[in-house]
C-alpha cells in the first residue's frame, strides 16, 4: 500500500492513495428500521417507512407506526425517549489486486424525546 504516515512538524498527516484496490468500491444499504418508542413498544419496519402527509388525516402508517396510550407527562423531561436504530449491510470487493470480497452488518442508534400531550380514544 503506498502512501503513509509523514511527519510534519508537530502534525502527523495520515493518506491512502484512493485507488480500487485501496478504498473500495463498497455498498451499504440499510436492511431494517427498528424504533424503541420509549413506552416499552418497539416497532420494526423492513424499510425506511412512510413519509406523513397531512391528507390522510389519523390514518394508520402503512408500513411502521405507533400509537402512544399515554401522555409523557410522567417521563423524565415530560418525553419519551424514542430510540431510532438502523441495520446496515455493508458489502465490499477488492478488485484489480484480487477478489477479495466480504460483507457485514453495521448498526446506527440515535435518540430524541417525543412530547405526547394528548391521547384521544378512537373509535
Amino acid at each position: 500500500m503506498s502512501g503513509g504516515p509523514v511527519p510534519r512538524r508537530d502534525a502527523m498527516w495520515l493518506w491512502v492513495r484512493q485507488g480500487p484496490t485501496t478504498y473500495g468500491p463498497a455498498t451499504a444499504t440499510v436492511t431494517s428500521m427498528s424504533w424503541a418508542m420509549g413506552d416499552g413498544s418497539t416497532v420494526t419496519c423492513a424499510g425506511p417507512g412512510t413519509p406523513y402527509q397531512g391528507s390522510v388525516g389519523m390514518a394508520d402508517s402503512p408500513d411502521g407506526g405507533h400509537r402512544y396510550t399515554q401522555t409523557s407527562i410522567n417521563e423524565p423531561g415530560e418525553r419519551y425517549p424514542l430510540t431510532a436504530t438502523s441495520t446496515w449491510t455493508v458489502t465490499w470487493q477488492v478488485t484489480g489486486g484480487g477478489a477479495d470480497s466480504g460483507e457485514f452488518t453495521e448498526t446506527r442508534t440515535s435518540t430524541v424525546g417525543v412530547r405526547v400531550g394528548e391521547v384521544q380514544v378512537l373509535t
